[in-house]
């Protein structure tokens, strides 16, 4: 299962102080509330049932990549029936010089880090960067690719989809293992395609336009499945896009063992 067109496969004391503050900064500022968008899709989300640059996917990391602090603070966050929630009051954090378009439109995907996990990717946007061809089957299994369908409430689907980080219709990558997760059906649908489709309608309207994008899929340790998928986006130049937002990697009545990708019928928030 994959992402279609549309829908959609981080003096002691000062410093420990410092870094207290910072996490209980970003962990305030996460919640549902400053994101309508957000409350809409986990509600649609909690309903469904278990559903260029880069391209030479061979090459690692030496190891697994270091943490930052909020990065850490949004992998220890505790899944509590809210898919979607908003990370820094939904601002992005984009610095100036991550904003410039000097160098035009363009993508890079992180090398895979030494347990061949996905790491981040990012992207200045435009239409140029758009695909024209029809995407092919998905066929490359990210870490923990453990899939199996399941009935629940009388609707039966796969667990997982092939997930990509930035979307087929961004960017055109497609079996990139750089730009590929383990991913539930909700996370992958309606979770990021909801922020994803109106960064490709905004670029379809606006062809001179940029979008920075960002995209890091969250791990817990050496867990092998991502625990969520921090998103950003801004438009460039204009307002039409910004969002800053963290969508936990979960389904509706299944328990997943995110250090293997192994999963039961059960509650997502016992995984927590």
């Amino acid at each position: 299962m994959s992402k279609r067109r549309r829908r959609r496969g981080r003096n002691q004391i000062s410093i420990y102080g410092a870094l207290l503050l910072l996490v209980v900064g970003i962990i305030g500022g996460l919640g549902s509330q400053g994101n309508p968008t957000a409350r809409k899709v986990t509600e649609t989300a909690s309903s469904l049932v278990g559903q260029v640059a880069g391209n030479d996917s061979a090459s690692y990391a030496t190891s697994a990549p270091k943490q930052s602090v909020a990065t850490k603070a949004l992998a220890e966050q505790k899944y509590t029936g809210t898919q979607i929630v908003a990370v820094n009051h939904n601002k992005p954090t984009f610095t100036t010089a991550e904003l410039s378009t000097k160098r035009g439109a363009w993508a890079t995907y992180a090398n895979l880090d030494s347990l061949n996990r996905v790491t981040t990717a990012n992207a200045l946007l435009s239409k140029s960067t758009m695909p024209t061809a029809k995407r092919e089957p998905l066929y490359v299994n990210p870490t923990g690719w453990k899939n199996k369908p399941y009935t629940v409430n009388g609707k039966r689907g796969y667990l997982y989809n092939r997930s990509h980080l930035i979307g087929y219709q961004l960017t055109g990558q497609n079996n990139n293992l750089k730009n590929l997760m383990t991913g539930t059906r909700s996370l992958n649908d309606p979770g990021m395609t909801a922020y994803e489709n109106p960064v490709a309608s905004y670029l379809k309207s606006h062809p001179g336009d940029y979008v920075r994008y960002q995209v890091q899929p969250v791990f817990r340790g050496n867990e092998l499945v991502a625990r969520g998928v921090h998103m950003q986006a801004k438009s460039v130049g204009s307002a039409g896009i910004s969002y800053n937002v963290y969508i936990f990697n979960i389904q509706a009545g299944i328990k997943i063992n995110y250090s293997t990708g192994a999963s039961q019928l059960g509650n997502p928030a016992a995984s927590f």
